[in-house]
């Protein structure tokens, strides 16, 4: 079996269950390899790696995952590859023998064995149940037809993704977490999405009214159709899903229906073994069930009459059982949750009881230019509850207050906006260091929600020597997943180490914490279409950003929405707004356009008379083969351009981060050592690529033979032409620090030639950052990356070569004819005299 993001199955041949047969470990069988099950695991290996003999069985034929990053694969913000926990790698470092694909059906209490679906059988000394939970499907007419299903594995992503690609309409039903996911994900992927949610407030078990109200504004917003007190009467269709049918006679088309109302603990294995199964599989402190030894842990059990559907108790069971195992008995005491979510990009928490009643004082604050609203529910001086949306930064803070019935009498007035502010009313003294907060957090406080990871923990693997995010994020998987608590884990390095503190990715400015790649990433995950949007979901520290990340961003919005974002000028370099170059004395200089280097009597003519006519002191052949008019005014562009554009001349965007110039040499039109037409295919690169902006400037370059007299091998793309074909060449660049291409491939067909040069800059385009050249970018990623998506992958090569022309359709318009027509003319006046009174 294949599945999306391309990785094989965890398991692919017989050889891979044989176990040698002299090891007298007892023998550890885990019935579930997703994430509680290989937790489980991993604690237990933590405490006695040698201990247990580990064999587990799952039901999937993948390794460990990330379940609850499946929405961001669905969403296109990860790959598979990118959410795996365990590879394989681990399964075999650790002598764990992984049986995926084959799910246990049967367990037999008397022999201790299970029983695959395979029909294979093994013994086990110590059995451990972590099956998960089942998706509820609410049992209405047509609930079993074709294009109904639920949201909870790989499978339900392919399912998902291939009616995206089809296209047209799909029903959600459940307005909770997963249900909403679902709706963003098929949103983001082209479907016209609809969510019906029983109850009148979305996600009511988390968000209160009011926070339930502005999730579902900011949603429509994006383009969903949100239905609340909406009862399911029927699935209809003939012979596949074509629609729902509600209880007040409305009807919604669909090709697409997904189940997200519910989960239930997987008890069916565990009752059919005759274990004692309430609502989930009964478990004591240290989740061993009625039978001595078999365990079970996560989402299937019931601990003390309660049962957990969120990832920090699912950890908290993991550690007490691996205690257990290991005879250091510490007991699961059962959770107090809080929920910190990011709902399609939407930053959502809750904690405890806020349901309010007799006794309880509210306290709220609501910014609605910021689209922020916070709720604090206080008892007898002491926090019982909260509710945030739009600012979650305090949520651990507040948890940390309710989880240890703290008095907060003294902070009372300010205990609203935040740790920073109350501690620094109630102390009286300046501003709080963000630092101080997090060191003010007990040990036990979460940091980590997603992958249930406290402060002491995180410190503590700091302290193991783990000394930078990435290594945190390795080790005990802190800011692994949605990133929300990076800041916080960030300030516990700098707490634990001071400067010992290894350097990260760089962030893309000091006004973000955020890394080019994750803005690229987060404006297509989040379909952010304004800089000012942008800002404001990624949380920018400043108000207009700076000089650094207003030119990226205006960048990276044309990328991801050609012929939607309207370029923002005041984001641009003085270059790029004037379409010339400034030079020292403040005038400009002006390149037009010479396609592959050709010239002719008209145009030449035309540069003369501009020279003439406005009195240019210089005119100088460029190394790119193109004529530079030194000495322009300010005030005298959009009279030059005019004059230009008249000869047929349009800007060569000598001063952007854009195409520049296709150098040639004559070929084999003139040239006796010229193996094809250089100057031809030279021409027609440059109208195929011109006007396309980039992250840094792009220069190509197409030689007629190996002599290579348009130095092509130092070029961002190099064509060389040789007896039988073309050579391409990538990432050269001939600066400061001179880097000969690397050879990407060779093809037979100028055709060809074009198609894999729009597919590379596109690729570039697409994926490196602003204002990194191609030869250090190509350093960064490999040149075997850039092969395997330009050579070897020929549908993804066309995507993006179809990807370049169709934003090209909307780049190639003469800037300089616009300015000419009048276009921003103000940016043309000289300055106006300043009158200085006299004294």
């Amino acid at each position: 079996m294949e599945f999306q993001g391309g990785l094989a199955p965890a398991v692919d041949s017989e050889d891979c269950f044989l176990v040698p047969s002299d090891d007298v470990r007892e023998h550890l069988v885990v019935v579930g390899n997703g994430m509680a099950g290989c937790r489980a695991v991993e604690e237990l290996l933590a405490r006695d790696a040698g201990r247990y003999r580990v064999t587990i069985f799952g039901a999937e034929p993948y390794v460990n995952y990330n379940r609850i990053m499946l929405s961001p694969v669905l969403a296109g913000e990860k790959t598979f590859e990118q959410i795996v926990i365990n590879d394989r790698a681990w399964y075999d470092d650790n002598g764990i023998e992984l049986i995926a694909g084959d799910p246990v059906t049967a367990i037999d209490r008397d022999a201790k064995r299970v029983t695959a679906q395979s029909g294979r059988s093994v013994h086990y000394d110590k059995l451990l149940i972590a099956t998960g939970s089942d998706p509820f499907i609410i049992p209405v007419p047509g609930k079993d037809l074709p294009g109904v299903i639920s949201f909870r594995d790989m499978k339900d992503v392919d399912t998902m993704l291939a009616a995206a690609d089809r296209g047209g309409s799909a029903v959600v039903i459940g307005g909770g977490l997963l249900g909403l996911e679902a709706a963003h994900g098929l949103t983001l992927r082209g479907m016209k999405v609809t969510v019906i949610h029983l109850m009148d407030t979305l996600m009511e078990r988390q968000l209160d009214e009011a926070a339930g109200w502005l999730l579902k504004s900011a949603l429509e917003g994006r383009g969903q159709t949100i239905l609340t007190g909406a009862n399911t009467e029927s699935i209809y269709g003939d012979g596949k899903v074509e629609g729902v049918r509600l209880k007040d006679g409305r009807e919604i088309p669909a090709s697409l229906v997904v189940m997200a109302v519910g989960i239930r603990p997987s008890t069916a294995l565990a009752r059919e073994a005759g274990l004692e199964v309430n609502r989930g599989i009964k478990v004591d402190d240290h989740m061993v069930t009625s039978d001595p030894d078999v365990l079970a842990v996560g989402e299937c059990v019931e601990h003390d009459g309660n049962v957990y559907g969120l990832v920090a108790p699912l950890w908290d069971m993991c550690r007490s059982l691996a205690d257990g195992l290991t005879d250091q008995h510490s007991g699961y005491k059962g959770s107090v949750t809080s929920t910190k979510l990011k709902v399609a990009g939407l930053d959502v928490f809750s904690a405890g009881d806020f349901s309010g009643g007799e006794g309880c004082e509210d306290i709220v604050l609501r910014d609605a230019s910021r689209g922020v609203y916070k709720r604090v529910v206080v008892k007898d001086d002491k926090v019982i509850g909260a509710v945030m949306y739009g600012d979650t930064a305090d949520g651990g803070w507040y948890f940390d207050l309710l989880k240890r019935e703290e008095d907060v009498a003294e902070i009372r007035d300010l205990l609203i906006f935040g740790q920073a502010y109350a501690i620094l009313g109630a102390s009286g003294g300046g501003a709080l260091d963000p630092k101080a907060a997090v060191a003010a957090l007990s040990d036990d406080a979460e940091i980590c929600g997603c992958n249930g990871v406290s402060k002491g923990q995180v410190v503590a693997c700091i302290e193991a020597g783990n000394c930078s995010l990435d290594a945190v994020r390795g080790s005990c998987k802190a800011s692994a997943s949605c990133g929300q608590c990076t800041g916080l884990v960030e300030n516990l390095l700098a707490l634990t180490l001071g400067d010992d503190v290894a350097s990260g990715p760089k962030t893309m400015c000091k006004c973000t914490s955020f890394t080019h790649d994750d803005v690229r990433r987060e404006i297509v995950a989040q379909n952010m279409r304004l800089i000012p949007e942008v800002m404001q979901l990624l949380h920018w520290s400043t108000p207009d950003g700076c000089s650094s990340c207003r030119p990226a961003l205006n960048y990276y919005l044309l990328c991801a929405l050609p012929g939607e974002y309207q370029d923002d000028q005041q984001s641009r370099f003085v270059n790029e707004r004037m379409h010339a170059n400034i030079q020292k004395d403040g005038t400009y200089s002006v390149v037009p356009r010479m396609w592959g280097g050709l010239t002719n009597p008209r145009e030449l003519r035309a540069i003369a008379d501009v020279v003439e006519k406005y009195d240019a002191p210089m005119v100088k052949v460029t190394g790119g083969q193109r004529l530079d008019i030194f000495g322009i005014k300010k005030e005298d562009l959009p009279a030059v351009w005019a004059d230009l554009n008249a000869a047929g001349m349009v800007s060569g965007h000598a001063y952007g981060k854009s195409l520049r110039t296709v150098k040639t040499c004559v070929g084999s039109e003139w040239c006796r050592f010229g193996t094809q037409d250089s100057t031809g295919l030279g021409v027609k690169i440059e109208r195929m690529t011109w006007g396309s902006w980039m992250p840094h400037k792009f220069k190509i370059a197409v030689s007629g033979c190996p002599r290579n007299c348009a130095e092509a091998t130092i070029k961002d793309f190099g064509v060389v032409c040789v007896d039988s074909g073309y050579e391409l060449h990538v990432g050269g660049n001939g600066g400061i620090h001179v880097r000969a291409t690397d050879l990407l491939c060779k093809v037979a067909t100028e055709r060809q030639a074009m198609d894999y040069c729009a597919a590379f800059t596109q690729l570039y385009r697409e994926e490196a950052r602003y204002l990194e050249r191609t030869a250090p970018w190509i350093e960064r990623v490999g040149v075997a990356y850039v092969k395997q998506r330009i050579v070897e992958d020929d549908a993804g090569r066309e995507a993006l070569r179809a990807r370049f022309l169709y934003s090209q359709s909307f780049s190639q318009d003469d800037p300089w004819a616009e300015r000419a027509a009048g276009q921003h003319a103000e940016l043309h006046q000289p300055l106006a005299p300043i009158a200085i009174a006299a004294e």
